[in-house]
Protein backbone atom coordinates (compact mmCIF):
# COMPACT_ATOMS: atom_id res chain seq x y z
CA UNK A 1 0.00 0.00 0.00
CA UNK A 2 2.68 2.17 0.77
CA UNK A 3 4.61 1.74 -2.44
CA UNK A 4 1.23 2.19 -4.61
CA UNK A 5 0.85 -1.33 -5.74
CA UNK A 6 -2.37 -1.71 -4.39
CA UNK A 7 -5.59 -0.50 -6.85
CA UNK A 8 -8.60 0.78 -4.63
CA UNK A 9 -11.75 -0.80 -5.09
CA UNK A 10 -14.83 1.60 -5.26
CA UNK A 11 -17.82 0.03 -3.04
CA UNK A 12 -21.35 0.89 -4.79
CA UNK A 13 -24.09 2.35 -2.20
CA UNK A 14 -27.12 0.20 -1.38
CA UNK A 15 -29.05 2.63 -3.65
CA UNK A 16 -26.93 2.18 -6.53
CA UNK A 17 -26.85 -1.55 -6.50
CA UNK A 18 -30.76 -1.84 -6.40
CA UNK A 19 -30.91 0.12 -9.11
CA UNK A 20 -27.98 -1.89 -11.17
CA UNK A 21 -30.27 -4.72 -10.11
CA UNK A 22 -33.19 -3.39 -11.51
CA UNK A 23 -31.47 -2.90 -14.95
CA UNK A 24 -30.42 -6.16 -14.83
CA UNK A 25 -33.30 -7.87 -14.14
CA UNK A 26 -34.90 -5.67 -17.08
CA UNK A 27 -32.08 -7.39 -19.51
CA UNK A 28 -32.96 -10.78 -18.37
CA UNK A 29 -36.48 -10.25 -18.89
CA UNK A 30 -35.67 -9.33 -22.37
CA UNK A 31 -33.86 -11.78 -23.24
CA UNK A 32 -36.92 -14.62 -21.67
CA UNK A 33 -39.13 -12.52 -23.82
CA UNK A 34 -37.26 -13.18 -26.80
CA UNK A 35 -36.55 -16.60 -26.08
CA UNK A 36 -40.30 -17.09 -25.57
CA UNK A 37 -41.35 -15.20 -28.65
CA UNK A 38 -38.91 -17.79 -30.72
CA UNK A 39 -40.43 -20.65 -29.52
CA UNK A 40 -43.72 -19.75 -29.97
CA UNK A 41 -42.99 -18.65 -33.46
CA UNK A 42 -40.77 -21.86 -34.46
CA UNK A 43 -43.63 -23.72 -32.67
CA UNK A 44 -45.93 -22.47 -35.42
CA UNK A 45 -43.48 -22.96 -38.37
CA UNK A 46 -43.31 -26.76 -37.48
CA UNK A 47 -46.51 -27.58 -38.14
CA UNK A 48 -46.96 -25.20 -41.17
CA UNK A 49 -49.00 -21.96 -39.57
CA UNK A 50 -48.10 -18.89 -40.87
CA UNK A 51 -48.99 -15.58 -40.81
CA UNK A 52 -49.47 -13.84 -44.09
CA UNK A 53 -48.91 -9.96 -42.90
CA UNK A 54 -45.97 -7.46 -42.62
CA UNK A 55 -45.78 -6.51 -38.86
CA UNK A 56 -45.00 -8.64 -35.71
CA UNK A 57 -46.37 -8.73 -32.34
CA UNK A 58 -48.75 -5.88 -33.66
CA UNK A 59 -52.45 -6.38 -32.90
CA UNK A 60 -53.08 -7.76 -36.08
CA UNK A 61 -51.39 -10.86 -35.44
CA UNK A 62 -51.97 -10.84 -31.98
CA UNK A 63 -55.65 -11.21 -32.93
CA UNK A 64 -54.71 -14.21 -35.85
CA UNK A 65 -53.09 -15.87 -32.84
CA UNK A 66 -55.81 -15.61 -30.87
CA UNK A 67 -57.83 -17.68 -33.18
CA UNK A 68 -54.71 -20.38 -34.00
CA UNK A 69 -56.36 -23.65 -33.77
CA UNK A 70 -54.12 -26.73 -33.59
CA UNK A 71 -55.07 -30.13 -35.16
CA UNK A 72 -54.76 -32.24 -31.46
CA UNK A 73 -55.37 -31.10 -27.98
CA UNK A 74 -51.74 -31.87 -26.64
CA UNK A 75 -50.95 -29.27 -29.57
CA UNK A 76 -53.39 -26.70 -28.10
CA UNK A 77 -52.17 -27.10 -24.99
CA UNK A 78 -48.73 -26.48 -25.97
CA UNK A 79 -49.76 -23.63 -27.91
CA UNK A 80 -51.29 -21.94 -24.90
CA UNK A 81 -48.66 -22.26 -23.25
CA UNK A 82 -46.22 -20.63 -25.65
CA UNK A 83 -48.30 -18.22 -25.39
CA UNK A 84 -48.83 -17.21 -21.85
CA UNK A 85 -45.07 -17.16 -21.72
CA UNK A 86 -44.73 -14.46 -23.94
CA UNK A 87 -47.80 -12.89 -22.33
CA UNK A 88 -46.26 -13.80 -18.85
CA UNK A 89 -42.44 -12.20 -20.13
CA UNK A 90 -43.70 -8.84 -22.00
CA UNK A 91 -46.30 -7.98 -18.27
CA UNK A 92 -42.91 -8.54 -16.33
CA UNK A 93 -40.31 -6.40 -18.82
CA UNK A 94 -43.76 -3.77 -18.11
CA UNK A 95 -43.29 -3.69 -14.67
CA UNK A 96 -39.62 -4.02 -14.49
CA UNK A 97 -39.12 -0.91 -16.24
CA UNK A 98 -42.50 1.30 -14.45
CA UNK A 99 -40.55 0.50 -11.78
CA UNK A 100 -37.01 1.71 -12.80
CA UNK A 101 -38.37 4.84 -13.94
CA UNK A 102 -39.71 5.74 -10.52
CA UNK A 103 -36.96 4.88 -8.74
CA UNK A 104 -34.40 6.57 -11.22
CA UNK A 105 -36.74 10.03 -10.12
CA UNK A 106 -35.24 9.97 -6.63
CA UNK A 107 -31.96 8.69 -7.26
CA UNK A 108 -28.66 10.68 -6.37
CA UNK A 109 -27.52 10.12 -9.81
CA UNK A 110 -30.27 11.03 -11.00
CA UNK A 111 -29.13 14.71 -12.59
CA UNK A 112 -26.29 12.87 -14.54
CA UNK A 113 -29.06 10.61 -16.11
CA UNK A 114 -30.40 13.32 -17.18
CA UNK A 115 -26.83 15.18 -18.61
CA UNK A 116 -26.23 11.74 -20.41
CA UNK A 117 -29.45 12.07 -22.45
CA UNK A 118 -28.59 15.33 -23.91
CA UNK A 119 -26.19 13.13 -26.47
CA UNK A 120 -27.50 11.78 -29.25
CA UNK A 121 -27.82 7.45 -28.61
CA UNK A 122 -27.81 8.13 -25.05
CA UNK A 123 -32.30 7.21 -24.13
CA UNK A 124 -33.15 6.95 -20.62
CA UNK A 125 -31.97 3.13 -21.41
CA UNK A 126 -28.37 3.46 -21.80
CA UNK A 127 -28.11 6.33 -19.71
CA UNK A 128 -29.13 4.90 -16.56
CA UNK A 129 -27.32 1.57 -17.31
CA UNK A 130 -24.08 3.53 -17.45
CA UNK A 131 -24.47 5.28 -14.48
CA UNK A 132 -25.66 2.17 -12.82
CA UNK A 133 -23.12 -0.24 -13.68
CA UNK A 134 -20.28 2.64 -13.22
CA UNK A 135 -21.07 4.52 -10.60
CA UNK A 136 -19.12 7.66 -9.54
CA UNK A 137 -17.16 8.46 -12.74
CA UNK A 138 -14.94 10.49 -10.95
CA UNK A 139 -13.19 7.55 -9.14
CA UNK A 140 -11.48 7.32 -12.47
CA UNK A 141 -8.61 10.06 -12.94
CA UNK A 142 -9.20 10.39 -16.78
CA UNK A 143 -11.19 8.66 -19.39
CA UNK A 144 -8.31 6.01 -20.19
CA UNK A 145 -9.06 4.31 -16.77
CA UNK A 146 -12.56 4.52 -17.45
CA UNK A 147 -12.04 2.37 -21.61
CA UNK A 148 -9.82 0.00 -19.33
CA UNK A 149 -12.43 -0.75 -17.13
CA UNK A 150 -14.74 -1.17 -19.80
CA UNK A 151 -12.60 -3.24 -21.99
CA UNK A 152 -12.50 -0.81 -25.03
CA UNK A 153 -9.03 -0.44 -25.40
CA UNK A 154 -6.95 -2.62 -27.94
CA UNK A 155 -5.43 -5.64 -26.99
CA UNK A 156 -1.40 -5.74 -27.68
CA UNK A 157 0.77 -8.44 -28.86
CA UNK A 158 4.71 -8.29 -28.26
CA UNK A 159 7.23 -9.99 -29.29
CA UNK A 160 10.84 -8.97 -29.33
CA UNK A 161 10.54 -5.49 -30.89
CA UNK A 162 7.53 -5.93 -32.76
CA UNK A 163 4.28 -4.90 -31.28
CA UNK A 164 0.54 -4.92 -32.72
CA UNK A 165 -2.43 -4.19 -31.63
CA UNK A 166 -5.72 -6.33 -31.98
CA UNK A 167 -9.46 -6.23 -31.07
CA UNK A 168 -10.67 -4.67 -27.98
CA UNK A 169 -10.03 -6.77 -25.06
CA UNK A 170 -13.58 -6.79 -23.81
CA UNK A 171 -12.06 -6.89 -20.10
CA UNK A 172 -14.74 -5.67 -17.46
CA UNK A 173 -18.18 -4.59 -17.27
CA UNK A 174 -20.38 -6.09 -20.06
CA UNK A 175 -23.26 -4.54 -19.28
CA UNK A 176 -22.00 -0.86 -19.29
CA UNK A 177 -20.21 -1.76 -22.75
CA UNK A 178 -22.80 -3.18 -24.79
CA UNK A 179 -25.30 0.22 -24.06
CA UNK A 180 -21.71 2.34 -25.20
CA UNK A 181 -21.83 0.08 -28.17
CA UNK A 182 -25.38 -0.21 -28.77
CA UNK A 183 -25.71 3.92 -28.32
CA UNK A 184 -22.58 4.70 -30.83
CA UNK A 185 -24.76 2.83 -33.21
CA UNK A 186 -27.28 6.23 -33.82
CA UNK A 187 -24.15 8.07 -35.59
CA UNK A 188 -24.04 6.49 -38.30
CA UNK A 189 -26.90 8.38 -39.82
CA UNK A 190 -26.71 12.65 -40.48
CA UNK A 191 -26.66 14.70 -37.94
CA UNK A 192 -30.26 15.60 -36.86
CA UNK A 193 -32.18 16.73 -33.55
CA UNK A 194 -35.37 14.13 -34.09
CA UNK A 195 -38.48 15.24 -31.84
CA UNK A 196 -37.45 12.74 -28.76
CA UNK A 197 -34.19 14.34 -28.68
CA UNK A 198 -35.31 18.04 -28.58
CA UNK A 199 -37.88 17.42 -25.80
CA UNK A 200 -34.74 15.94 -24.01
CA UNK A 201 -32.50 18.83 -24.86
CA UNK A 202 -35.00 20.97 -23.70
CA UNK A 203 -34.64 19.67 -19.91
CA UNK A 204 -30.61 21.08 -19.97
CA UNK A 205 -29.30 24.82 -20.14
CA UNK A 206 -28.14 26.43 -23.61
CA UNK A 207 -24.83 26.07 -23.36
CA UNK A 208 -25.07 21.92 -22.74
CA UNK A 209 -27.74 21.88 -25.92
CA UNK A 210 -24.91 23.80 -28.02
CA UNK A 211 -22.16 21.24 -26.95
CA UNK A 212 -24.74 18.59 -27.58
CA UNK A 213 -25.03 19.45 -31.11
CA UNK A 214 -21.58 20.56 -31.60
CA UNK A 215 -20.56 16.60 -30.27
CA UNK A 216 -22.93 15.40 -32.45
CA UNK A 217 -21.76 16.79 -35.39
CA UNK A 218 -17.80 15.82 -35.05
CA UNK A 219 -18.68 12.05 -34.54
CA UNK A 220 -21.13 11.77 -37.21
CA UNK A 221 -18.39 13.28 -39.44
CA UNK A 222 -16.02 11.12 -37.61
CA UNK A 223 -18.04 8.08 -38.36
CA UNK A 224 -18.49 8.69 -42.10
CA UNK A 225 -14.47 9.17 -42.00
CA UNK A 226 -13.72 6.25 -40.69
CA UNK A 227 -15.74 4.28 -43.38
CA UNK A 228 -15.07 6.12 -46.34
CA UNK A 229 -11.01 4.71 -45.54
CA UNK A 230 -12.89 1.11 -45.23
CA UNK A 231 -12.82 0.28 -41.41
CA UNK A 232 -15.32 -2.00 -40.20
CA UNK A 233 -18.86 -0.80 -39.16
CA UNK A 234 -17.70 -2.64 -35.83
CA UNK A 235 -14.71 -0.94 -35.62
CA UNK A 236 -16.11 2.39 -36.54
CA UNK A 237 -19.06 2.10 -33.43
CA UNK A 238 -15.80 1.22 -31.01
CA UNK A 239 -14.30 4.33 -31.88
CA UNK A 240 -17.44 6.85 -31.22
CA UNK A 241 -18.24 4.35 -28.20
CA UNK A 242 -14.83 5.06 -27.29
CA UNK A 243 -15.33 9.39 -27.71
CA UNK A 244 -18.32 8.94 -25.82
CA UNK A 245 -17.08 7.58 -22.54
CA UNK A 246 -14.74 10.87 -22.67
CA UNK A 247 -17.91 13.15 -22.68
CA UNK A 248 -19.60 10.80 -20.14
CA UNK A 249 -16.46 10.99 -17.91
CA UNK A 250 -16.65 14.83 -18.39
CA UNK A 251 -20.06 15.37 -17.70
CA UNK A 252 -19.59 12.81 -13.83
CA UNK A 253 -16.20 15.08 -13.46
CA UNK A 254 -17.66 18.60 -14.04
CA UNK A 255 -20.81 18.41 -13.42
CA UNK A 256 -24.35 17.77 -14.87
CA UNK A 257 -23.55 20.63 -17.60
CA UNK A 258 -20.46 19.57 -18.97
CA UNK A 259 -19.64 18.26 -22.54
Amino acid sequence: MRSGDLTPVSVPKVEEEAIRDLTRAREDAIRDLKAAKFRLKAFLLRHDMRYTGQATWSPAPLRWLSEVVCPTPAQQLVFQDYGRAVTEHTERLQRLEQERQAQVQTWRLQPVVEALQGRRGVQFTVAVTTVAELGDLPRFENPRQLLKYLGLIPSAYSRGERRRQGSITKAGNTHARHALVAGAWAYRYPATVSRHMQLRLEQLPKPSQDLSWKAQVRLCKRYRRLMARGKHANQVVVAIARELVGFRWAIAKEGPIAP
